[in-house]
């Protein structure tokens, strides 16, 4: 029965390679556990309880371990850490001619209007979202001074 068990943990190894959840290999090793047992226990309810059992404390007992190191932190780098900055027009935004420029920590980026208004030279606006190599941008109104 050992050979069983044997190609049992081959395809459970074969077939974590083609997966991602880190899951499919603690069955393998509880196919070599039940394994060894064979060549002690020839009732295959045994072996059978003892893979069960050995998979789910194997499974059990690294969740937190393995949890650790695949979810990592997403940092928000490049192009998408200027979504919520507020930048400078420095060439009128306007959708129908296709022309925008907005200068935001030192760079010049194209910009869009979110809703196609025209916004002027010198107004500050609020980088929304980036769609390819555009900003979509929206003004910052300013209240008026009394």
């Amino acid at each position: 029965m050992w050979q069983y068990w044997l190609i049992a943990a081959g395809i459970f190894f074969v077939g974590e390679i083609f997966t991602v959840g880190f899951l499919i290999f603690w069955l393998g090793v509880a196919s070599l556990i039940a394994m060894v047992v064979s060549f002690f226990i020839s009732n295959l309810i045994i072996q059978m309880t003892v893979f069960i059992i050995s998979s789910v404390i194997l499974i059990l007992s690294t969740k937190p371990f393995v949890k650790k190191f695949m979810e990592k932190e997403i940092l928000i780098t490049n192009a998408f850490s200027l979504i919520g900055k507020k930048a400078i027009v420095i060439q009128e935004i306007d959708n129908v001619k296709g022309t925008g420029q907005i200068k935001v920590g030192g760079e010049t980026w194209s910009a869009m209007c979110e809703n196609d208004k025209i916004i002027p030279v010198d107004a500050e606006v609020k980088i929304l979202k980036i769609e390819g190599v555009k900003a979509i941008v929206q003004q910052i109104e300013v209240a008026a001074k009394i």
